[in-house]
């Protein structure tokens, strides 16, 4: 009877994957006809099995009816079976694709922050068939100077010496509280080596003397109150890390350098099995490799920190604290090894044996591919055997199962709160839910600017629930702002829980629920992503756009004027049918609150003739102790043709504020206006200084 030798080192259970046609219609054509069979509602798996023979080499030639699968102890039918053939002879290695090195971005753009710079193809297909996938992962939050050298050489002297041709390598790192992808995979060794030394030389690349900026993260990548996580961040990093590779079905080797991650409670433990089932569903294995090396502690410490003091140093409580505290942290680097199917490398000071050992691992194997008939989204653990038929003997490794997908019903509160981070970081936008997102700036002070943010979103498509005898509708939010550089300069996490009478839950369904918070910024060019999800159904939403903040102290040739908010209505401040107010900065005043109501920007700019458009902005007159009379005008135009302009009207008098502000308002009746798609045009003058402003937006008037 063949021995099974069970590793958790197989492929994720993916929502789709793309082979090759012909390879799964090979497939189809070895198995007896059958009766077509039409599915709905199925979930292909995949599994990677290694199949040796007692000499420890890979069988090759097997098919289809040369397995037999079980899930959950039923027999499974399976649908292919392809080979991939890992081959470190030269002239075997196939050339890799040229998407395995992206181009570098354009420093003169702002970088698109939620990109991930791994290559994916589309469809989940085979990117890099018969190829070995390594990742090296350095922990830098983990890992002392010391310990990051010995990591860096480890993986120079594989790269240099050890590094076979059919191997591809990637590198990350985790610095900053953010995961960053340094290289996709590649088997170009001078990149490699240069992206080693930028890690351990890397702070001043220009020779100003200088430490160069980090390169910006990825959306819900920063270690600040967006990540409301209280486990630990090393884990959750590494989570997102193996996350980013999902996309690509091969198997993934990921050689994780560490020394300082350690367990301390019910919380890690918990982000440990989360990490871990992340990486059975992207098929990666992780290698964890201790970069402190052989070490020979001192019983009461080294010099390196001062001695301890107390009783525990005479009663050998010290000592013992200091061994325990060294062997915790060597058995979560072996928990977490042995948990995603890799193994774990202590107590040796050449590190790279570590990595021959990772890169061995990935010998040829095969890809097995059926659809599963446990459909329920129920999150539970999936058991899967594999043997050979017809009597073959050899040892087989694969994964022992995978955690099935969850209903949003099913979430706990930490489910929802790592999907609303993952949705965050997401390159492709969620569009479950339509959004519609306004920006403004107004100034403050010579320095800052208030940037109220208005989201519409569709009252409904919004899912009501009655709790506690009353209608309520449930909206989660978060969203950051990054600036040009990639750097989270603002964020926002709310949760919106309205109770609704039997009246207002109507008449949400023909209205939009509309959310307002606000951020305090400096000049410059950001980037905002917002993400709703309806807390009832799961569905979601995103928005993202580039928005910039102009530094107005410095505008000398025009009138400087603050954005232009255009407005049908005014609602009262506890009106939580048409908005909903986040608390913002105390010290900034909102301008768009006057005289007790709030003006409610018109995010789409859709205007009915039967109420009046309401325009609202701000001129400034910088260094004046009194202000100058201006004067502010409205036109409509179609093309180039004037279609209605109002009359004049001079503003002036008490200058409001540290930004010496004047407020100009107009209230619009459109009823003499034909419906249409117009041009709005805001002109500002300044007759005492012989300058002007002008602001333009498309607006369309329907009946």
């Amino acid at each position: 009877m063949a021995r099974l030798n069970v590793r958790l080192t197989a492929a994720a259970a993916m929502a789709a994957f793309g082979l090759r046609l012909a390879v799964l219609a090979a497939a189809q054509q070895r198995q007896a006809p059958a009766a077509p069979t039409f599915r709905s509602g199925t979930k292909l798996v995949v599994e990677a099995v290694t199949v040796k023979d007692e000499h420890g080499k890979v069988i090759e030639g097997l098919t289809a009816k040369d397995f037999a699968l079980t899930e959950d102890n039923e027999p499974q039918v399976i649908s292919f079976v392809e080979f991939q053939r890992v081959d470190d002879s030269a002239s075997a290695a196939p050339a890799p694709s040229s998407a395995s090195v992206p181009a570098p971005p354009d420093a003169a753009s702002p970088p698109a922050a939620n990109v991930s710079p791994i290559a994916v193809p589309p469809n989940g297909g085979v990117q890099y068939r018969n190829r070995r996938l390594l990742v090296f992962y350095f922990d830098v939050q983990g890992l002392p100077p010391a310990d990051l050298v010995r990591a860096c050489q480890a993986a120079a002297k594989y790269i240099d010496a050890q590094m076979r041709p059919a191997d591809l390598i990637a590198m990350m790192v985790y610095k900053g509280g953010a995961v960053r992808v340094t290289h996709d995979f590649t088997d170009d060794k001078e990149a490699l080596r240069a992206a080693i030394q930028d890690l351990l030389y890397g702070e001043d690349k220009d020779g100003d003397g200088l430490p160069d900026p980090e390169p910006g993260t990825a959306f819900g990548q920063d270690d600040n109150e967006l990540n409301i996580f209280n486990t630990d961040r090393q884990l959750a990093a590494l989570q997102t890390a193996v996350t980013m590779l999902r996309g690509l079905s091969e198997q993934k080797a990921l050689i994780y350098f560490a020394s300082q991650l350690r367990l301390n409670g019910t919380d890690n433990q918990a982000q440990l099995r989360a990490t871990a089932n992340a990486a059975v569903r992207a098929n990666v294995t992780i290698h964890t490799i201790d970069a402190r090396g052989l070490v020979a502690s001192a019983p009461l410490g080294d010099a390196a920190r001062p001695s301890a003091g107390g009783l525990g140093t005479f009663s050998g409580q010290t000592a013992t604290t200091v061994a325990a505290m060294f062997q915790r942290s060597q058995d979560s680097l072996y928990a977490l090894a042995k948990d995603t199917g890799g193994q774990a490398f202590f107590d040796s000071n050449d590190l790279s044996i570590g990595i021959v050992r990772a890169a061995e691992a990935l010998s040829s194997y095969y890809l097995i591919g059926y659809y599963s008939t446990h459909t329920a989204n129920d999150g539970r653990f999936r058991r899967v055997k594999v043997a050979l038929t017809g009597g073959l003997a050899a040892d087989l490794s694969y994964r022992q199962g995978y955690f099935a997908d969850k209903e949003f019903a099913k979430f706990t509160a930490a489910d929802k709160e790592r999907q609303l981070e993952e949705a965050l970081m997401l390159e492709n936008p969620v569009t479950d839910i339509a959004l519609a997102m306004e920006v403004n700036y107004f100034q403050l002070n010579r320095a800052e600017y208030f940037v109220p943010v208005a989201v519409r979103i569709p009252g409904s498509e919004l899912q009501l629930a009655r709790h506690g005898g009353a209608q309520r509708t449930v909206v989660d939010l978060i969203g950051e702002v990054k600036d040009e550089y990639g750097y989270t300069i603002q964020n926002v996490r709310d949760k919106l829980d309205i109770k609704l009478t039997d009246d207002l839950a109507s008449e949400l369904a023909m209205r939009p629920l509309q959310y307002e918070t606000g951020f305090t910024l400096l000049p410059g060019r950001y980037v905002i992503k917002i993400l709703a999800r309806d807390a009832e159904t799961g569905r979601m939403g995103t928005y993202q756009a580039a928005f910039t903040v102009p530094n107005l102290e410095k505008e000398t040739s025009r009138v400087p004027i603050s954005s232009v908010v255009l407005a049908s209505q005014r609602m009262p401040l506890n009106d939580a049918v048409y908005s909903v107010r986040q608390k913002v900065n105390p010290d900034a005043v909102n301008p768009l609150v006057f005289e007790g109501q709030k003006l409610l920007p018109s995010v789409t700019r859709v205007f009915r003739r039967s109420r009046e458009l309401l325009v609202f902005l701000q001129a400034y007159e910088h260094g004046a102790a009194v202000g100058r009379p201006l004067v502010a005008f409205v036109s409509f135009y179609r093309g180039e043709v004037k279609a209605f302009e109002t009359a004049p009207v001079i503003v002036g008098g008490a200058l409001e504020g540290r930004a010496k502000a004047v407020p100009i308002r107009f209230s619009i009746p459109l009823e003499g206006v034909a419906t249409g798609r117009y041009d709005c045009q805001v002109t500002v003058l300044d007759p005492g200084g012989q300058k002007a402003a002008f602001w333009r937006a498309p607006v369309v008037i329907v009946p």
